[in-house]
C-alpha cells in the first residue's frame, strides 16, 4: 500500500501556496507509505537575467503563462558531490553551459539554456538531442548520480524517510507552482531506496506515481528493453511510466498512453500522471486501489484517501467523487 496525492491549480492566486498544500496532503498519507517519499512540482519558469548565475528558486514560479525555455535537470547523489565541479565537467562533455541551483547537500538542479532563446524557433529535435546528451554525460562522468526528473517546468525531489522530514529538508512548503504530485511508499515489489521511490519521470516534464502492483511488468519491461529503452530500477511502477513515455514518443497523447497501460499491464493500480500541461488519473478494471478526486473552480485535487484533501481551501464546496474502473480523467491548463 502506498499513498498518492496531486494538485492541479486553476487559480493562479494559489500558486505561491502549492508547496504548502502538497506538503500537508503528503504528510496525511504517511501511514500508507512510511518508507520513502517524493514530489514533482511544476512551475512557470523564466531564464535568469543576463549576468546572473541563478534564476528563481527551483520551486518558485516565474511569470504566469510564460514557461521558460531552459532545460532543468533534477540530480541526486547519496555520495558527497562537488556540484559546481560536476556541472563544469558535464558542460565540457556536452558543449552547453550549466547553472547550478542547490536543493540540498544531496540534491541540485542543473539548468541548461536553450540553443535559441526565441520559443517560436525552438527545435524539438534539438531539445531531444540536448536531453540525450546530458543524460549520457551524467552516466559517463558521475555514474553515482541519479537524475530523478527533467524538463522545462518540473523539478523532482525523492528521498528515503518520513514524508514530513523530507518536505522540511528540501523546503517544499515554500515552493510555488501550478501543479504537483507526491507519493509515500510502502515497498512491496522492490527495495527501499531513493531510486525506487516515486515519482518516476522517464521523459521531459512527465511524472507518474502509482499505488498498487503490476503482475506482468517483467514481460513488458523485457519488450521495452529489446526496443532499446533503458531502465534505472527493477520497480514495476517504472515499467508503467516508461510504457506511457514510449507511447507518447510515438505521437500518442497522455490519454492514449494510459489506455495502453490498461490494455497491456495486469494488476491492481491507481495511477496519477502529469505532463507540463495535463493532470490525469486512472484506476484498474476493478478499482481495487483507493482514489478520491475533489474539484472546485480553483483546483483539481486527488489523493488515496479523503482526509488528505480535508485541509484544502474551499473543500467543503468541492465536487468530490471516486473515479470508476478504467475511467481516464484528464485536466489541462
Amino acid at each position: 500500500m502506498c499513498g498518492i496525492v496531486g494538485l492541479h491549480l486553476k487559480n493562479p492566486g494559489l500558486q505561491p501556496r502549492l508547496g504548502e498544500l502538497l506538503t500537508q496532503m503528503l504528510e496525511a498519507m504517511t501511514t500508507m507509505g512510511p518508507d520513502s517519499a517524493g514530489i514533482a512540482v511544476y512551475a512557470d519558469r523564466d531564464p535568469a537575467p543576463a549576468g546572473h548565475e541563478a534564476g528563481p528558486e527551483p520551486g518558485q514560479p516565474g511569470q504566469p503563462g510564460q514557461p521558460g525555455q531552459e532545460l532543468r535537470y533534477s540530480l541526486r547523489s547519496d555520495e558527497a558531490i562537488d556540484w559546481d565541479l560536476l556541472a563544469k565537467r558535464i558542460a565540457a562533455e556536452t558543449g552547453r553551459g550549466l547553472r547550478v541551483e542547490p536543493l540540498g547537500s544531496d540534491s541540485v538542479v542543473f539548468v541548461s539554456p536553450p540553443a535559441d532563446t526565441d520559443p517560436a524557433d525552438t527545435d524539438p529535435a534539438e531539445t531531444n538531442r540536448a536531453e540525450t546528451s546530458f543524460l549520457a554525460a551524467v552516466r559517463r562522468v558521475a555514474p553515482q548520480v541519479s537524475v530523478p526528473g527533467f524538463g522545462r517546468s518540473m523539478v523532482v525531489v525523492k528521498d528515503v524517510g518520513a514524508p514530513a522530514a523530507i518536505c522540511a529538508r528540501y523546503g517544499i512548503p515554500g515552493w510555488g507552482g501550478y501543479q504537483g504530485i507526491g507519493h509515500t511508499r510502502m515497498a512491496t515489489e522492490s527495495a527501499v531506496t531513493t531510486a525506487h521511490s516515486h515519482p518516476f519521470a522517464p521523459a521531459a516534464d512527465l511524472a507518474l506515481v502509482h499505488n498498487g502492483s503490476f503482475s506482468n511488468y517483467a514481460t513488458i519491461r523485457g519488450r521495452l528493453a529489446r526496443r532499446g529503452i533503458r531502465f534505472d530500477t527493477d520497480n514495476d511502477s517504472e515499467v508503467a511510466a516508461r510504457l506511457v513515455a514510449s507511447r507518447m514518443a510515438e505521437g500518442a497523447d497522455l490519454e492514449e498512453g494510459l489506455r495502453t497501460v490498461l490494455k497491456e499491464m495486469d494488476g491492481f493500480f491507481t495511477l496519477l500522471v502529469t505532463t507540463r500541461t495535463q493532470f490525469a488519473v486512472v484506476r484498474d478494471s476493478f478499482a481495487c486501489k483507493p482514489a478520491v478526486i475533489a474539484e472546485t473552480p480553483d483546483y483539481v485535487a486527488m489523493a488515496s484517501e479523503y482526509h488528505a484533501l480535508a485541509g484544502l481551501p474551499g473543500i467543503t464546496g468541492a465536487r468530490v467523487f471516486e473515479p470508476m474502473p478504467e475511467e481516464i480523467h484528464v485536466w489541462s491548463r
